[in-house]
């Protein structure tokens, strides 16, 4: 397994954030970190991507400790794109995405024609071509997030971790990033963990999720076996039914447990 979490304990500042996380990502495999706001999703992404020690238990690597392990191998093995980023320098979308190919060369070494073929090509696979001279502080959220995915397939790593990959994006890039994904694990065999609020995004692009609720695993496994009504009503909070759409991918149907109800008296207002 390239990564691996194994009885997982992670706090800030004294504050402990998840329990006892456990998880072996294949290659080949999407797996959803699912829950609500708070739940240890980003905070799990961060211990696997080596960006923080773990309280107790182990983040691995290729077993080895993802924290302590030499940045420039890590970065060879794991692509790490955040939910935020700034953009403090008024570098262009092309400048930022060759970034991708400093593991690979050293942040001095002249860039190759493979490393601006590599860089060209993950600016097509994101859309991004018509934006590459454009500079990134002049860009809308999702068109930086767009940056930043890729920046990551310059990379090239072996697995990829990502927070939230679509939240700033409009329908269409939702679909096109993670169709993109989705291609790139079955076509090179990547691992990817990534946290995602969109159930039905969840249900229809990974092969497994795992449901959070105060920093514990709640359940894992197939979108079938997680996203019961059950799970949803104890987590969630929420009246849940998981179905088959008209092309035969996993989809999530919700409603409130008690739906509000608009007041119909006279004296009391619409709020």
């Amino acid at each position: 397994m390239l990564l691996s979490a194994n009885s997982l304990s992670l706090s800030y500042n004294g504050h402990n954030v998840v329990e006892g996380f456990n998880l072996s990502i294949a290659p080949k495999t999407i797996v959803g970190l699912i829950g609500p706001n708070g739940s240890g999703k980003t905070t799990i992404l961060r211990a696997l991507a080596g960006l923080m020690e773990p309280r107790a238990g182990t983040a691995l690597v290729q077993g080895h400790h993802a924290a302590r392990l030499n940045k420039q191998i890590r970065a060879r093995k794991i692509g790490w794109v955040p939910q935020q980023e700034s953009a403090a320098w008024p570098l262009t979308v092309s400048e930022v995405v060759r970034l991708g190919r400093a593991p690979h060369r050293g942040w001095l070494m002249p860039f190759t024609k493979d490393d601006l073929d590599i860089v060209e090509c993950a600016l097509a696979r994101a859309d991004l071509l018509e934006l590459k001279h454009r500079p990134v502080n002049k860009l809308s959220g999702g068109e930086f997030q767009r940056v930043l995915i890729a920046r990551v397939l310059a990379q090239e790593p072996e697995a990829l971790l990502l927070d939230e990959p679509t939240a700033s994006l409009d329908v269409h890039h939702q679909v096109q990033v993670l169709d993109l994904v989705r291609g790139l694990v079955n076509e090179k065999g990547l691992s990817v963990v990534m946290a995602i609020h969109d159930l039905n995004l969840a249900a229809r692009y990974c092969d497994q999720l795992v449901l959070l609720h105060n920093g514990r695993q709640v359940s894992v496994g197939t979108p079938e076996e997680v996203l019961t009504a059950e799970n949803l009503r104890a987590v969630f909070h929420v009246e849940a039914k998981l179905y088959r759409d008209p092309w035969g991918a996993w989809a999530v149907s919700m409603r409130q447990n008690n739906p509000l109800r608009i007041p119909t008296s006279p004296d009391v207002g619409v709020c």
